[in-house]
C-alpha cells in the first residue's frame, strides 16, 4: 500500500466515540461479498489500515493510497468508487462520517475489524498486536484532550479571578473619589493593582 497525502487532523468527540465503538465491535453481518482482491475488500482494508493510524479517508485518500496517483485524479475512476462504498454504506460495512466544511468530500469509516460476509466467511481486517496499538494511540489522545481540559479549566478560574479583582480595585478607586477627602494612599496601590490585573487579563485572552 502506497502512504497517502492525508493529514492528521484533531479528532472529534463523535469521531473518538466511533474508534472506541469499532474496537468493542465483534463480528458483524454484512450483505456484500468481501473476498481479497476485490474492490470491496480492498476497499475495507485500506479504510482499516487508516483508521489504525487515527485517519479517516476521503475518496481520493483512500484511492491514491490504494491504486496510485493517477487514478486519484481519475474522475471516472473515482466516481465508481464513490459507487462501491456507497453500497458498503447500506451494506453495514462502512460509515460515512459527517462534512466539517460544506466543500470537503466525505471521508469514511470502518464500522468494525471484523465482518461476517454475504457469503458467510469470517474476515479480519487487523491484527490483534494491531488493534493493541490504536488502544493505546487512542488512550494518548484522551489523555491528551483530559489535560488540555484541566489547562483551559484553571486559566479560566485565573480570568476570573484576575477580572474580580480588577473589578474591586476600581470599584474601591469610585469610593474614595467620590469621598470628601481624596486618601492616595488607597488611590495608589489600588489603582496599580487594577492596572496589573488588566495587563494580565489582556494576556491571558490573546492567548485563547
Amino acid at each position: 500500500m502506497r502512504n497517502s497525502g492525508v493529514s492528521q487532523r484533531k479528532l472529534t468527540a463523535g469521531e473518538i466515540r466511533l474508534l472506541q465503538d469499532v474496537l468493542l465491535a465483534d463480528y458483524k453481518s454484512g450483505s456484500i461479498r468481501l473476498r481479497a482482491g476485490e474492490y470491496q475488500y480492498d476497499l475495507a482494508k485500506g479504510i482499516a489500515s487508516f483508521q489504525l493510524r487515527l485517519l479517516f479517508p476521503d475518496v481520493k485518500d483512500l484511492t491514491r493510497s490504494l491504486y496510485g496517483e493517477e487514478k486519484a485524479n481519475d474522475i471516472q475512476f473515482i466516481r465508481k468508487i464513490q459507487t462501491i462504498l456507497k453500497k458498503m454504506e447500506k451494506s453495514n460495512i462502512v460509515k460515512i462520517l459527517p462534512k466539517k466544511t460544506p466543500w470537503e468530500l466525505q471521508r469514511y469509516a470502518i464500522s468494525s475489524f471484523k465482518f461476517q460476509d454475504s457469503d458467510k466467511n469470517r474476515i479480519v481486517l487487523a491484527e490483534e498486536q494491531q488493534v493493541q496499538q490504536l488502544q493505546v494511540l487512542l488512550q494518548s489522545v484522551l489523555n491528551q484532550k483530559e489535560t488540555r481540559g484541566f489547562r483551559i479549566d484553571v486559566a479560566k478560574v485565573k480570568l476570573a479571578l484576575l477580572i474580580f479583582i480588577a473589578v474591586a480595585s476600581y470599584s474601591v478607586i469610585f469610593w474614595d473619589m467620590i469621598q470628601p477627602m481624596i486618601d492616595p494612599i488607597i488611590v495608589i496601590p489600588f489603582f496599580s493593582l487594577a492596572a496589573i490585573c488588566s495587563l494580565m487579563i489582556g494576556k491571558l485572552l490573546s492567548r485563547s
